[in-house]
């Protein structure tokens, strides 16, 4: 279980709540290639009432078969579309303005549709309301957290966008959750092991895209997983100890050292430098030299589980818990 909550992430969560009666539509910006873990539970807890426009940002880099998927799973939901786009492709953005009017319903006519733009750090919010705006508007980066207020821009087709910094929750729950964001770069590279985020990914490629991962580091066998000394090791923070590699079903810390002997990483005497290995699956996941993948389908998504029967100890249980999350947020 991964927790942080920056300063600026709380004062974030405020804003938004305060704006959101004047807005008309939320868009939430999503990593195409991992919509369901780059997809914030608070603001959608925050935004529930609001009618939703999906927006999978770096479509070009994700797997064009699991985006239909995803963008397939999301319209099945109640007051919520989905549009693939990659947000640097200025004429992909066009249908934007007329999906938020088309979901914002009847709105006055001598005023603009009220969008808030909402996402996860280092998701693509800033270059997506750059190419909006047909100018640089919004400061981009390829570090979590680069917009720390809220911006207001008009664009074309009579839409007002409120922008908001990228918001992480307080704890990431799902492990695996945890190590995709881990290797896609919204969260930082310290916030877990590098090697370790490097280890659960290179198991999770072999296990989505065996042939192109293969392909790409000349890989002679996929090696299945069978338990390793320092499989303690690649487990999120927190009580759960979820075997991550088991669920891949290969050994990510022999795929990782390959890599690594092939790739500069051998040292004198045969020892592997496993960082650099790191270094090159991470840095080539990320710009995408591996091909276009995805690294989760909506049947990774984790069933919800199963409602209890409310008692009056589980209410007052609950009141308190609910009480010291209050405190700690402010």
């Amino acid at each position: 279980m991964l927790g942080w909550y920056p300063g600026h992430m709380n004062k974030a969560r405020r804003q938004i709540l305060e704006a959101l009666p004047e807005i008309d539509v939320v868009i939430e910006v999503l990593d195409a290639r991992l919509p369901y873990s780059s997809a914030n539970p608070m603001l959608a807890e925050l935004t529930r009432h609001k009618p939703v426009l999906k927006i999978l940002s770096r479509a070009d880099l994700a797997d064009p078969v699991r985006t239909k998927e995803w963008t397939a799973h999301f319209d099945a939901q109640p007051d919520t579309r989905a549009l693939a786009v990659t947000t640097t492709q200025s004429r992909e953005l066009k249908r934007i303005p007329k999906l938020c009017h088309e979901l914002a319903g009847q709105v006055r006519a001598d005023r603009d549709v009220r969008v808030m733009v909402m996402g996860i750090p280092n998701v693509g919010k800033s270059t997506l309301i750059n190419g909006l705006a047909g100018r640089t508007i919004a400061k981009t980066g390829n570090e979590p957290a680069v917009t720390k207020r809220q911006q207001k821009v008009r664009i074309n087709g009579q839409v007002a966008l409120i922008d908001t910094p990228g918001v992480l929750w307080p704890k990431i729950e799902d492990q695996a959750s945890a190590y995709r964001l881990a290797a896609s770069g919204a969260i930082r590279d310290t916030a877990i092991d590098y090697v370790d985020v490097a280890v659960v990914a290179a198991a999770e490629l072999a296990k989505r895209y065996p042939e192109a991962f293969s392909a790409r580091y000349k890989l002679k066998t996929l090696p299945p997983y069978e338990g390793h000394p320092d499989a303690d090791r690649v487990e999120a923070d927190g009580d759960a100890q979820l075997d991550l590699l088991a669920e891949a079903g290969f050994d990510g810390h022999a795929l990782l050292s390959t890599i690594a002997s092939k790739r500069g990483g051998l040292r004198a005497g045969g020892e592997v430098d496993l960082h650099r290995g790191a270094e090159v699956l991470l840095h080539e996941l990320r710009d995408g030299k591996l091909g276009r993948v995805t690294l989760e389908t909506p049947d990774d998504i984790p069933a919800a589980p199963p409602e209890e029967t409310p008692d009056a100890s589980a209410s007052a249980s609950a009141s308190a818990s609910a009480s010291a999350d209050d405190e700690a947020a402010g």
